[in-house]
């Protein structure tokens, strides 16, 4: 499996990122969807230099140019809810692409143990294209290996990226045990530590929660 850690080259996506963490940031929760929106218009543009193009001659008012457009067939696909934002940022630039949404949860049986769920899917047929799985937190690993297995009873796609804002050590190297081998993860940056209640530390707390309001 190939990471890209994007905080090894300094860049925008790191300014964003520390305005995700800010507790004094945070209160904005129109600022805190947008940076979510920008990292991944960032990281769609990064992905979209992996992609495989056509030539295509283009009528222009003055004759013809040779120009390049997307061979691939592009699938976007988010975790419901705190990956709406992230995934709005990949629609930007991928704007032609089919998506498919997946709704996963924690059903706790006690305070720091808890199952996860796939409660819904919608998604189109996978098979021979290119899956881009956007979800801002990859904590643990299990909601996204859980997502990636109901994605598959769609079809088998050519490509895989994985694509987050923030990773734990611990979820990066469950995703290298459970994904395909050429799977290409993609994250803005890495943390050391997961807490009892497996939220990502020093991480940004809850992404849902931060974009959307507190939920019940």
């Amino acid at each position: 499996m190939k990471v890209i850690n994007f905080e090894e080259t300094p860049s925008l996506i790191n300014q964003y990122v520390a305005e995700l963490r800010s507790v004094d940031r945070q209160t904005d929760r129109m600022r805190f969807r947008r940076n979510l929106e920008r990292i991944g218009e960032i990281m769609a543009y990064e992905i979209s230099k992996t992609l495989t193009y056509d030539k295509v001659d283009v009528t222009t008012p003055l004759g013809v140019a040779t120009c390049r457009n997307i061979a691939d067939k592009v699938v976007l696909a988010t975790i419901f809810r705190a990956g709406v934002p992230f995934h709005h940022g990949f629609l930007s630039y991928f704007d032609d692409a089919e998506n498919a949404f997946v709704s996963a949860y924690r059903k706790y049986r006690e305070k720091d143990n808890f199952d996860v769920f796939i409660e819904y899917i919608a998604s189109p047929r996978l098979d021979g294209k290119t899956l881009v799985i956007v979800d801002p937190m990859l904590a643990t690993g299990s909601s996204m290996e859980l997502s990636y297995r109901a994605l598959l009873t769609k079809g088998n796609p050519a490509r895989l990226h994985v694509a987050s804002v923030i990773a734990s050590r611990q979820a990066i190297e469950y995703v290298e045990r459970t994904f395909p081998a050429d799977t290409t993860l993609w994250l803005a940056t890495v943390d050391d530590e997961i807490n009892a209640h497996s939220y990502i530390v020093p991480g940004l707390g809850d992404a849902g929660d931060l974009a959307y309001g507190v939920k019940e």
